[in-house]
């Protein structure tokens, strides 16, 4: 019984309301795509019939041999395009529910889809059957005629066959498999690969090679070495012979053709779209459904571009967390906690007057007007070669010169110190609108050794700088109200400026933790 659509519920089915003619008429095309190579084969049938057997058979066996056709054509033929018709007719309801965009029982889909793809088998079992059959049937006709039969005349209906039969069967099998692809498998397989359906039994390359070789050089060859066995009643052997070669080279090339279409075509889009993802563009896909060795290959490579597209994106997110200078340092130490002590300048930024401006606003405002100025600041930080390492609520870290490149990291600090100022004022209507008119900063900046690192708990790992170089840096902004100066730096830091760099001398500083005062200079803002 031929399955219908149901209101099951089908992953398979994408409500798509933008087929092209030949998917809307895909049954139809396919049904058609056999008729070319089965009618070029019976022209040579014919053709060599009328050079090679006609002028060696009695009258009596002509008339027999006519006979014999008819019949043949008259039962036969209307036979074969029957069984080649049944299972396209049977795909008819499931392929237009699935063009309607309709629900569809998931077996009967699965058995449609099995279907479609074995269709090019199914007509290479009813073309060489029906063409096959005539080899014991002709003979078999001629044989009850009255009187002897030439065996010129059976290897000739051999050759005849063989041949014929060679050339369409195996143009009829690469023809429907090229059609479906083309017209059936985007309908059928709208959100599901062909390449592992349960029962499919797709054509591998290396029995594509073997078929393509039975087309374009056994086929031929075949025939030419019958035509040598011969007798030659007609003395027109040399000449059809020739015509069989030529008729070769034809079919020949144009099995070439659609292996092309069927082999190079995927490999050429595999290659151009692995060059692509080579040049970072990682939106490629390779849009082709194949059932055969290809399909498993293909749907391999875009699960690989979908990977590193997924890959990308976590890295991007990791990155808009820790800094992304962070995430490239986590990704190339891996795992593990590992921590190694580098030369580096660190920064703390302190928002003033945080603590009584939270008092009278909500949370949310006091966030919405922080985002606002730290939107700049990070990208200030990063541009100038450092990287935010922490939010700190009211203000961040930042930390240059992490990394392998040696740079002036003292230099490029107090570069994007001065810039944040600068930033500051060119976002002052937007803070005025955010309800934090006159948002002030402090700076403070010291150079020196640290450990940079992963460091934590195998569970849970932060990477960051720890050491006294980032506990004096921390100190140090914090004279920033104590000295009115709003970017300070240490003597540490100023000794790796350039000596032009105009630094105002301030008394030195007790801090916590250090047995004697830090030397101090303020920085111009601007």
């Amino acid at each position: 019984m031929q399955p219908t659509p149901t209101s099951i519920a089908c992953d398979s089915l994408t409500n798509r309301k933008d087929w092209s003619f030949a998917e809307r008429h895909g049954l139809l095309l396919v049904g058609i795509s056999p008729i070319v190579a089965n009618l070029i084969g019976s022209a040579f049938n014919i053709l060599y019939n009328q050079q090679q057997i006609w002028p060696i058979l009695t009258e009596a066996q002509r008339e027999r041999f006519d006979l014999c056709w008819q019949l043949f054509n008259l039962f036969v033929y209307p036979v074969a395009v029957a069984c080649w018709a049944a299972p396209l007719i049977w795909l008819r309801n499931i392929h237009r529910a699935m063009l309607r965009g309709e629900q569809v029982d998931q077996v009967a889909l699965s058995a449609a889809q099995r279907t479609v793809i074995n269709l090019p088998w199914w007509i290479l079992i009813v073309a060489g059957v029906s063409w096959l059959v005539c080899i014991p049937v002709f003979p078999a006709a001629l044989a009850t005629v009255p009187g002897k039969l030439s065996p010129a005349v059976v290897w000739n209906l051999v050759t005849s066959f063989v041949t014929a039969s060679l050339i369409a069967i195996t143009h009829s099998f690469f023809a429907v498999e090229l059609v479906s692809q083309r017209t059936l498998y985007p309908v059928f397989f709208q959100q599901t690969s062909p390449a592992h359906v349960p029962g499919a039994v797709p054509l591998n390359i290396t029995a594509r090679g073997i078929l393509w070789a039975l087309s374009a050089v056994v086929s031929p060859i075949v025939s030419l070495v019958l035509l040598l066995v011969v007798p030659d009643a007609s003395h027109q052997t040399p000449g059809f012979g020739i015509a069989v070669g030529l008729v070769a080279i034809a079919f020949g090339l144009t099995t070439a053709w659609m292996l092309g279409k069927l082999v190079a075509v995927p490999v050429r889009q595999l290659k151009d779209a692995s060059l692509r993802v080579s040049e970072g563009d990682l939106d490629v896909r390779v849009n082709l459904q194949r059932a055969d060795d290809f399909g498993p290959l293909i749907d391999g490579f875009n699960g690989m571009v979908e990977g590193l597209q997924e890959r990308e994106r976590l890295q991007e997110t990791f990155g808009r967390h820790v800094g992304q200078e962070a995430a490239r340092q986590i990704l190339q130490q891996g795992e593990g906690l590992v921590g190694n002590e580098q030369e580096i300048t660190v920064m703390f930024v302190d928002v003033r007057n945080f603590t009584e401006h939270s008092s009278k606003h909500s949370p949310q405002e006091v966030v919405a007007a922080l985002n606002i100025f730290f939107r700049g600041a990070v990208e200030t930080i990063e541009n100038h070669g450092g990287m935010v390492n922490k939010f700190l609520g009211d203000g961040f870290m930042a930390l240059f010169g992490i990394g392998v490149q040696p740079t002036n990291h003292a230099l490029q600090a107090v570069t994007a110190a001065q810039q944040l100022f600068c930033c500051l004022g060119d976002v002052t209507s937007e803070l005025e609108l955010a309800g934090w008119p006159g948002l002030q900063i402090g700076v403070g900046i010291n150079t020196g050794p640290a450990i940079v690192g992963s460091i934590g708990s195998p569970k849970r790992q932060e990477y960051t700088a720890i050491g006294d170089t980032v506990n004096v840096a921390s100190r140090v902004e914090s004279l920033t109200k104590i000295l009115g100066h709003r970017l300070l730096i240490t003597g540490n830091t100023k000794n790796l400026l350039p000596a032009e760099t105009p630094c105002l001398p301030l008394p030195p500083q007790a801090v916590k933790g250090k047995g004697v005062p830090v030397q101090v200079f303020g920085i111009a803002e601007e």
